[in-house]
């Protein structure tokens, strides 16, 4: 059990249910009726908290969870700064805290962005490409993709310009990869040294890897992603802040994320 946001806000529902409850409770084994001008301060506060910390809990559980991007490792898809949106029932319904799945829906395909809780340090949230699925051999060799012996199509668009937090990607060579029908955008940093291999999905596992190909910490370097390690699938950018750029980035607000 992680003992991190979701434990403590699990917590706080079921203690100020159990205040509220349980003193609904007293009153009527006494024959009395609920009236505010008699109430505890704690039972008030209790009353006041829980059905916004119940509502918290199921929407941030069962539906969508916000996370922020605090690296540069999926430029240019996602920038540092945004603030997305993660479906969570997406790959199917778990319990919050436990990370238990109950009801099982869709799984993970090639090109999904997702966020995990990092297989070496589960406390920490990462986010990625869906790269390999249990059973694919991944090839990553001279900068490029082969997925089950099929080379993934990329088509040159240039240098890439940075700005803000993402300035130092300034003169990288940006392309459009087309990951076995998820087209999205990648980047690679010329002279850059990064890992490469072949790599057989075992079952039940995941290969991710960042689109900043040369500046990300990925499945490369340590390994899969576990399926009860994911999180969900990143949807959405509702918010975009570049402190070192221009503050909210509004045209990135709203983006639909592939």
């Amino acid at each position: 059990m992680d003992y991190d946001f979701s434990f403590f806000l699990l917590l706080g529902t079921v203690v100020t249910g159990i205040v509220w409850g349980g003193y609904l409770l007293m009153l009527k084994s006494k024959g009395e009726t609920f009236s505010e001008d008699n109430e505890p301060v704690l039972v008030e506060y209790a009353r006041s908290f829980f059905p916004v910390l119940l509502i918290v809990l199921l929407l941030r559980s069962f539906i969508a969870e916000p996370f922020r991007i605090p690296s540069g490792s999926m430029m240019p898809t996602l920038l540092v700064g945004d603030f997305i949106l993660v479906n969570k029932f997406t790959y199917g319904i778990r319990l919050p805290v436990i990370n238990t799945k109950i009801i099982a829906l869709n799984e993970p395909k090639h090109g999904d962005i997702v966020v995990f809780r990092y297989p070496k340090d589960p406390t920490v949230d990462y986010i990625k490409r869906v790269i390999g699925l249990p059973g694919d051999k991944v090839v990553y060799e001279n900068k490029r993709l082969t997925i089950n012996g099929k080379a993934i199509n990329e088509i040159a668009l240039g240098q890439y310009q940075g700005f803000g937090q993402g300035a130092d990607m300034t003169g990288a060579e940006h392309f459009s990869e087309d990951l076995l029908g998820i087209e999205h955008s990648i980047l690679n940093r010329p002279g850059a040294m990064s890992a490469e291999g072949v790599y057989i999905v075992p079952e039940g596992q995941y290969l991710v890897m960042g689109d900043n190909r040369d500046n990300s910490n990925d499945g490369r370097y340590w390994g899969f992603v576990p399926e009860q390690n994911l999180v969900g699938k990143a949807f959405f950018i509702w918010m975009s802040w570049d402190w070192q750029h221009k503050g909210i980035g509004f045209d990135r607000i709203g983006t639909i994320l592939k």
